[in-house]
């Protein structure tokens, strides 16, 4: 964990690739790993500490719904709207202009929502010394 506010808890995910276990390591000009962060809401946040291991956890209903808002659900509105416009315009390059501009209100309606969904796709947290495997 790296920091807790309140019931917000930032933890850091150290992303290893295979580059830890190459003997060629000390040769090489490729990264050997990345540093993420996830934010994570839970009531109980004031029993953990700075610094102590945890597990992350997401269900996979998260994960469908926002491939569903970012990719799925634009892309779907993109080719719909594409259509009407040539159909109403018959002028591609504006149809084509017209619909990709219509994903800026659905970004940003997305965008006002935010902290609904924060709170909808949020991880689970779980103390690694609790585990039992």
């Amino acid at each position: 964990m790296d920091n807790i506010e309140g019931v917000h808890i930032k933890v850091k995910i150290l992303q290893a690739t295979a580059c830890a276990t190459c003997s060629a390591k000390g040769f090489c000009t490729s990264t050997g790993g990345k540093e993420k962060f996830v934010d994570v809401i839970d009531k109980d946040a004031s029993s953990y500490q700075v610094g102590e291991q945890v597990m992350i956890e997401g269900e996979t209903f998260m994960g469908m719904v926002a491939l569903l808002l970012a990719f799925v659900l634009p892309f779907v509105l993109l080719i719909a709207t594409l259509f009407i416009f040539m159909i109403w315009m018959g002028n591609e390059l504006y149809a084509g202009v017209f619909s990709l501009g219509i994903l800026i209100p659905y970004y940003y309606l997305l965008w006002l929502q935010r902290d609904r969904l924060k709170y909808r796709l949020a991880f689970t947290i779980t103390p690694i010394k609790q585990l039992t495997i």
